[in-house]
Parts: structure tokens; C-alpha cells; sequence
């Protein structure tokens, strides 16, 4: 099993370098076709691995799904699950991204730097919150429903909480690392330290970064959850959850823009959480199968977006049959 795990970080430290290394090399402003283009290779990076995962435990490489009927179609129905969920709920990961760029003036030449190196951290730290999420799975019956009491009011929060922006301004944390670290209040390029009157400090990229790893810590302590409520493999939430997340740089230099398109989306992301929050509850009384949790999801996501873009066309054709105020008529 070790040479699996080992062969997965090797694929993604080369996905990686070739990323930064070849393809975005120099620093520059990511434009609307590059970012499609890319998301359209990592989506379907990410998709094509569920190929290997179904080899992985159809097979049993490593001894990895010995003893279950059916593991390859089971581990890859909840692989593509687990990479919808968090795919879909990397959106309003998005939102307050975008929100962070806008406040701290990020120069778009250097937006992608920010995000690329905040996914590096990323990995690494919902490494160990997997790690420690699979260990209290194993151990502990009970965090399943204290898994599924945060899904439940994470669902609550954004279906009735309304979308009230976050205080960028009067943040305790952006507060906290002024105090201990030598934060200067400018850009210097794309470099994260810079000298200012002789001294090393630290600029406002850096700045910026922190602070979107520590909003990715929080939006991981809903969607971490929500995959374990899908899967109870660590190897499927790891990956599933690196694949989501190492296309959400290019993902949002696309959405970013047209995010509020989506009216419907954030309710069928919630209706989700909420499904998997009251799953949870009920897994020692009712077992759902691999593939049909994967049919719920789908569904619910298709129809989230199509009930968006029905809106999106009715609202278009009210605003063009609406009469003009320059409208002699009127």
C-alpha cells in the first residue's frame, strides 16, 4: 500500500512542476481561454484518475480493497462522488478568494502564484486533517455524528444565512499576523519577502497567501467531513479532495467572474450537505450504495445548474421585453 501512496504524491509533485515549472513559468495575468483551457485538463485529470482507482482496488495493488465484493466499482462510484462534492463546494471557496484578491490588490500577474503555492499548503494540511479524520473513523463510531451535526448546520448556514460577505477589514487573523510577523505594505514583483530601509520583511503577496490558507482550513472542516460521508477509504478522500482542489486555481479565473450566475447552485450544495449530514446519523441503520449516492449527487448538481440557467434565460427575456426609459412609448 506504501507504493501506491507513493506513486500518487509522485504523480501530483510532477503535475506540479509541470505546472509552474513549463507551462506558467513566467508570472503574467491568466487569461479567460488559458484558465478554460486548464480546467479542462484538470477536470479531466481528475476524472480519468477514478481509471486508476478502480484498477487499484479491482486489482487490490498494495492489498488495498481485499475481502469487498465489488471494490472496483465501489471505490470508483465513491471516488467521482467524493470529487463532485468537493468540486462543488469549492465555489464559494472561490467567492471569498476572489473577495481576498479585491482587497488586498493583488496585480493579476501574480494571482496565480498566490494560488498555486496556497495549494501546495493546501495539500499539506488536509493531509493531516485526513489523516486524523480517518483515525477517529476507525476508532470512533461516535464522530460520525459529530461529522454529520456539522454538515447538517453547514447546510442550515447557507441556505438561511444569507450572503453576508466576510470582514476582510477587521479580520483577527490579518490583525494577528501583523503583530508577529514584519509585514510591509507592498508588492515587490511576484517575491513573498522584500528589503524596506534596510530591513527583511515580509509583503503583501505573502500576506495575501496566509490568509488563504487559513480560509482553505476552514473550508475544509465542512467539506472533509462531507467525503467521509461518502467513503470511509483514506486513499479516495486524499485523492479525490487533491484532484478537486489542485484545478481550482484555473477554476477561478473562470467562475470568478460569473459565479452569481449559479443562483441554484448553493442550494443544491446544501441540500447535498444535508443529505450526507442526516446519512451520517442513520449508517448504522441504513447502508446506500457506492453508485447510488453517486446518481443522488449528480442529479442534484444537474439540477441545481439547470434550474440556474432557466433563471438566467427568464430573467434575460424579462429585461429585454422590459420597456426603456428613453422609450418614447413610455
Amino acid at each position: 500500500m506504501v507504493f501506491v501512496w507513493i506513486g500518487f504524491f509522485v504523480l501530483i509533485a510532477l503535475l506540479l512542476a509541470i505546472d509552474l515549472g513549463i507551462v506558467n513559468k513566467k508570472s503574467h495575468a491568466i487569461t479567460i481561454r488559458e484558465a478554460i483551457r486548464a480546467s479542462v485538463v484538470w477536470i479531466s485529470i481528475g476524472l480519468a484518475f477514478s481509471g486508476v482507482v478502480f484498477l487499484i482496488y479491482h486489482f487490490h495493488w498494495g492489498g488495498i480493497g481485499v475481502g469487498k465484493p465489488n471494490a472496483g466499482i465501489d471505490a470508483t462510484s465513491e471516488y467521482i462522488t467524493a470529487y463532485l462534492v468537493e468540486k462543488s463546494l469549492s465555489v464559494d471557496n472561490i467567492f471569498v478568494i476572489a473577495m481576498l484578491f479585491r482587497y488586498f490588490r493583488v496585480p493579476a500577474e501574480y494571482q496565480h502564484r498566490v494560488l498555486y503555492w496556497g495549494i501546495l499548503g493546501a495539500i499539506v494540511f488536509r493531509g493531516i486533517m485526513i489523516a486524523a479524520g480517518t483515525a477517529l473513523v476507525q476508532s470512533f463510531d461516535w464522530i460520525f455524528y459529530i461529522f454529520g451535526g456539522i454538515l447538517v448546520y453547514t447546510s442550515y448556514k447557507m441556505l438561511f444565512g444569507g450572503d453576508e460577505e466576510p470582514d476582510i477589514e477587521h479580520s483577527k487573523l490579518i490583525k494577528w499576523v501583523r503583530k508577529v510577523l514584519p509585514i510591509a505594505n507592498v508588492y515587490d514583483g511576484d517575491k513573498f519577502r522584500t528589503t524596506v530601509d534596510g530591513q527583511r520583511k515580509f509583503t503583501l503577496l505573502f500576506l495575501a497567501l496566509l490568509t488563504i490558507e487559513a480560509m482553505d482550513v476552514v473550508f475544509a472542516v465542512d467539506s472533509i467531513p462531507a467525503i467521509f460521508g461518502f467513503t470511509h477509504e483514506s486513499f479516495i478522500v486524499m485523492t479525490s479532495n487533491i484532484f478537486a482542489i489542485l484545478g481550482l486555481r484555473s477554476l477561478y479565473f473562470v467562475v470568478a467572474g460569473a459565479m452569481q450566475e449559479f443562483h441554484y447552485l448553493k442550494m443544491a450544495v446544501s441540500i447535498i450537505l444535508l443529505l450526507v449530514g442526516i446519512k451520517m446519523f442513520v449508517h448504522n441503520l441504513v447502508h446506500v450504495p457506492a453508485l447510488a449516492s453517486l446518481l443522488v449527487v449528480v442529479g442534484i448538481l444537474a439540477g441545481g445548474i439547470w434550474m440556474s440557467v432557466v433563471k438566467n434565460k427568464r430573467d434575460a427575456r424579462e429585461a429585454a421585453a422590459k420597456p426603456s426609459d428613453d422609450d418614447p412609448a413610455t
